[in-house]
């Protein structure tokens, strides 16, 4: 190795870089073992990229290579879980891993910590898209929880800290506090079953209707109603015109004609089954001569007029049940971390404090949470949870004192 020999600090950041991409081939090397077929492929190509930055750290450290050293905790902690939890909390670790891409802040430049760099930033990218669909499968219900959570937290404590300003007792605020809990888990139950039962049965009612096969046949070749279908669903005039007169001629040589295969109410609309454009489901192969309805199946703007992936929309709303449920206990747990200094027998400041600092912490932890899932700094949306919600609860506590102040 040419040029001047490494410091003692750059050889330990060296080490350093060297444990953590082995640390972060076998994290990918374990959620590969976990899965099948294209993204067990896709993870293994990750992990074989990332032994080929460990090879690297190897030889540009030589004989100062030393003993295997630790990874950072936060390679270490990803490796844990990887083993022990879902792989989308482990891609959201990845994801917010590569993209820090340390190769970017080192030093000392090369072409070689160039190429590094900029692979660590498409293993990001490979990383996001992995996890994309497992983060679209839990949104729903992880929507509901994680608001039902937030919203117990600082309503209640807001409540309590109102009543606080307001001159009450500890057992008057014991009582409105669980009367809130009660109150704000029934309501937030209620209005996520009725919000998400309302938006599955609006996606339903945009499906196509199956029975409209029947009609096909006996549709009359001088009209164009076939042509409106798939006008309405995005593609051009004269698009929609070709296809109809396509479709016509078919079914003048083909008796049993499919009417599913037409108007894409049978399996070929369901392209959630295979991820691809529900469009190519209503297009069918025929399309795929004509300029015209090429245009519109790469429409991907306008996926939810006419074939959207159903299923994935289904998962990503969740069920109306699921999502009462998850709101109502995730709301009950919030909304009981500030009364329970006061269910031990605490009164005035000290239960007051004691529940902003459960609040604080528990808006932490919530706000980390959804900075972890999304790939984003978890410090960042932990710190701006809990502003937001202390925030809320200080503002209550000053109307309860002006209405003390004002009916003493």
């Amino acid at each position: 190795m040419t040029g001047p020999e490494p410091t003692k600090q750059q050889l330990r950041r060296w080490r350093r870089y060297l444990a953590d991409e082995r640390a972060e081939g076998a994290v990918y090397r374990e959620l590969a073992r976990r899965k099948s077929g294209e993204e067990r492929d896709i993870l293994l190509g990750i992990a074989d990229a990332e032994s080929r930055h460990e090879q690297y750290w190897r030889e540009r450290l030589g004989d100062e290579v030393g003993l295997p050293q630790r990874a950072s905790f936060r390679t270490r902690l990803t490796a844990w879980m990887a083993r022990r939890f879902g792989s989308v909390f482990v891609l959201a670790l990845m994801q917010s891993a590569e993209d820090r891409n340390v190769y970017l802040t080192e030093e000392e430049r090369s072409d070689d910590l160039a190429t590094m760099a900029a692979d660590e930033k498409i293993h990001a990218e490979v990383v996001r898209g992995l996890a994309t669909r497992g983060r679209a499968r839990m949104s729903g219900n992880f929507r509901a929880a994680i608001f039902g959570a937030n919203d117990g937290l600082v309503s209640n404590f807001a409540l309590i800290l109102g009543m606080y300003g307001a001159g009450a007792g500890q057992s008057t605020m014991l009582t409105a506090g669980i009367a809130g809990l009660f109150s704000g888990a029934l309501s937030m139950a209620a209005g996520e079953y009725v919000s998400v039962t309302s938006q599955r049965e609006l996606l339903d009612s945009s499906r196509p209707d199956p029975d409209t096969r029947d009609a096909v046949p006996k549709l009359d070749v001088d009209r164009n109603e076939l042509e409106l279908v798939y006008r309405a669903r995005g593609m051009e005039p004269e698009a929609a015109r070709l296809k109809a007169h396509r479709v016509f001629d078919r079914m003048a040589d083909l008796e049993a004609l499919d009417g599913a295969e037409v108007l894409g109410t049978g399996d070929e609309l369901g392209a959630g089954q295979d991820g691809t454009d529900g469009r190519e489901g209503v297009d069918t192969a025929e399309t795929a001569d004509t300029d015209g309805a090429d245009g519109a199946d790469g429409a991907d703007g306008a996926d939810g007029a006419d074939g959207t992936d159903d299923s994935d929309t289904a998962d990503t709303t969740g069920t109306g049940v699921s999502a009462a449920v998850s709101s109502f206990l995730c709301f009950g747990a919030g909304s009981l971390i500030p009364v329970l200094p006061l269910i031990f027998g605490m009164a005035g400041t000290a239960a007051v404090v004691l529940a902003a600092v459960l609040v604080g912490v528990a808006l932490l932890c919530t706000g980390a949470l959804v900075g972890l899932l999304s790939g984003k700094p978890p410090l960042l949306r932990a710190l701006r949870q809990l502003g937001i919600g202390l925030g809320a609860a200080l503002v209550t506590f000053g109307l309860g004192t002006v209405f003390d102040v004002a009916a003493g």
